[in-house]
């Protein structure tokens, strides 16, 4: 779709053929305020918008949406604009690198120096459920745990560290992801064990061909796999 021989380019376009689709999540007074100082020096955008092309000689804004809605409010007839192409990618490093996305790393495999920083970066942020977790002990906990088979958050919760299901689960998923490894079925280890589901326990058992396991609780499948 979009012209290659524009992609990279600095171009001057007219508003009126540029699109976006971003919700601005900043105040109505930034907005109107910003209007106003560029309205009062040149009407010139020095940060351009970045969009990409649609159709022909139509545009949609994948960064610096913020500048789009200032240039609406300021009645700019014309923006600069850098052309980016339309892959997937290039829309997600875009809005990450103008600070509209939070990068996330993938729990399955960050270093501890990862989860530190990202940790960190939650426990520090305005009205967080984080606060009263002690980033030492969370970090060093769910560093040292068996997370590369963990399909969900869940098994922080039994880590003891502070971080409990509901608000503070969740508000981990703002930087982290997870893309767990295949479970073995030779896995004895109470540890990584009982980071499993009750289902994911059965999965094993019947996999190794023990017999009997069905109507088993958790910690007894777990004893029957650790054997």
């Amino acid at each position: 779709m979009s012209n290659l021989s524009d992609v990279g380019n600095l171009m001057y376009l007219d508003l009126e053929i540029i699109e976006s689709n971003d919700i601005v999540h900043n105040s109505e007074y930034l907005i109107t305020a910003t209007a106003k100082e560029l309205s009062n020096t040149n009407s010139r955008n020095w940060i351009p918008l970045v969009v990409k092309e649609i159709t022909e000689d139509r545009y949609q804004v994948i960064g610096n949406s913020f500048i789009y809605a200032v240039a609406e409010a300021a009645g700019l007839e014309k923006v600069w604009c850098i052309i980016a192409d339309d892959s997937e990618e290039t829309a997600k490093i875009t809005k990450i690198l103008a600070g509209e996305t939070i990068p996330k790393i993938n729990l399955s495999t960050a270093t501890r120096d990862e989860i530190k920083i990202a940790l960190q970066y939650l426990i520090e942020q305005p009205n967080t459920p984080l606060k009263g977790v002690k980033l030492p002990v969370a970090t060093n906990r769910i560093d040292e745990a068996p997370r590369q088979y963990w399909q969900n958050f869940e098994p922080i919760t039994q880590l003891k560290c502070g971080i409990t299901k509901g608000k503070k689960l969740n508000a981990l998923k703002e930087v982290f992801e997870l893309t767990p490894q295949p479970i073995s079925d030779v896995i004895k280890e109470h540890i990584i064990l009982n980071t499993l589901s009750t289902t994911e326990l059965k999965k094993i058992a019947k996999e190794r061909g023990i017999t009997g396991y069905s109507k088993k609780k958790k910690d007894e499948l777990v004893e029957l796999l650790s054997q």
